[in-house]
C-alpha cells in the first residue's frame, strides 16, 4: 500500500479508471435523461443551456449518451480482452510446454493475425454475420490472442529455466502440473499489466469500429458513433465531437497510466 501511494502515475490512473467504471455502472440504473429520447425542439443546445453537456441534432442529452456509451464501450472492450487474454494465455503456456514444431506454427499464426488489423477483421466478419456488438467483440478478441500468446510464451520460457522448475521435472512431476503450480503464478503479474494496457487499446478499437458503423447498432449510444454523427455539425455544435473525444482520450490515458503504474508496482526487482 505504501509503495502504491508513492507512485502518482498509478494513483492517477487508478482514480480515472475507477471513475470511468463508476459512471458506466451508474448508467445502468440512472442517467439525467433517457439517452435515446428525442426532443427536436431542444436540438443542438449548448452545454448548460440544456443539460450538462448540451444536446445533439435530435435533442438527445449528450451527458446521458456519454454515460451509456461508457458502459457499451467498456463492456464490449472488457469482454473482448478477457476472451483474448484467456485464449492467448492458454496457447502460450501450452506452447511453452511442448516447444518444437508447435511453437513455430503458433508464432507464424500470430504473425498472420497481426497482419490483419481488427477493423479489417470486423469488416470481413460483418460481411458474413452482420455488424453488431458480437462482431466487434470477436474482431478485437482475435487480435488480442497473439498479443497474450507471445507475452505468455516469452515469460513462461524464462520460468521453465529456473532451478525450482528443473527440480520439479527431475522429481517426475507432469508438465501440466508444473505449469499450474509454478509457471502461471509467476507470470500472472505480467498478464495483469498487459490486460490493463490492452483494455485501453480495445476501447480505441471499439470506438473506431463504432465510428465505421461496425459496432453496436443504433439507437444504442457509443462514443465512436457519437463522433461519427458529430461530423456534420462541427462548426455549429463542436461539443458533439469534443465530449466523446475527451471521454475516449481520458479512458485510454487512465488505463495506460494504470498499466504503467502496475508494471512498476508488481516488479519484484523494485524495492522503492
Amino acid at each position: 500500500m505504501t509503495r502504491a501511494l508513492r507512485r502518482p502515475v498509478f494513483l492517477i490512473g487508478l482514480v480515472i479508471t475507477l471513475a470511468l467504471f463508476t459512471v458506466a455502472l451508474l448508467s445502468l440504473v440512472w442517467t439525467p435523461f433517457p439517452p435515446t429520447r428525442m426532443q427536436i425542439v431542444q436540438r443542438l443546445k449548448a452545454p448548460l443551456e440544456s443539460g450538462l453537456f448540451g444536446t445533439d441534432q435530435f435533442g438527445r442529452d449528450v451527458a446521458s449518451m456519454l454515460m451509456v456509451g461508457a458502459w457499451n464501450s467498456l463492456s464490449t472492450s472488457v469482454l473482448a480482452v478477457l476472451i483474448g487474454a484467456s485464449v492467448g494465455t492458454a496457447v502460450g503456456v501450452i506452447v511453452a510446454m511442448r516447444r518444437g514444431l508447435l511453437e513455430l506454427v503458433v508464432m507464424r499464426g500470430c504473425d498472420i493475425v497481426f497482419a490483419v488489423p481488427p477493423i479489417l477483421s470486423a469488416m470481413m466478419l460483418g460481411a458474413f454475420i452482420g455488424s453488431g456488438r458480437f462482431t466487434a467483440i470477436i474482431a478485437i478478441a482475435v487480435f488480442m490472442v497473439p498479443v497474450f500468446a507471445r507475452l505468455t510464451l516469452s515469460a513462461a520460457l524464462q520460468i521453465w529455466t529456473r532451478d525450482y522448475v528443473t527440480a520439479a521435472i527431475g522429481m517426475g512431476r507432469p508438465k501440466a502440473r508444473i505449469t499450474l503450480a509454478h509457471v502461471l503464478p509467476n507470470i500472472s503479474n505480467q498478464i495483469i499489466v498487459q490486460v490493463t494496457i490492452q483494455l485501453g487499446l480495445a476501447i480505441l478499437t471499439e470506438a473506431g469500429l463504432s465510428f465505421l458503423g461496425l459496432g453496436m447498432p443504433p439507437p444504442a449510444p457509443t462514443w465512436g458513433r457519437m463522433l461519427a454523427d458529430s461530423q456534420t455539425f462541427l462548426g455549429q455544435a463542436p461539443w458533439l465531437a469534443l465530449m466523446p473525444g475527451l471521454a475516449i482520450a481520458l479512458a485510454v490515458l487512465g488505463l495506460n497510466m494504470l498499466g504503467d503504474g502496475l508494471r512498476d508496482l508488481l516488479d519484484p526487482r523494485d524495492n522503492s
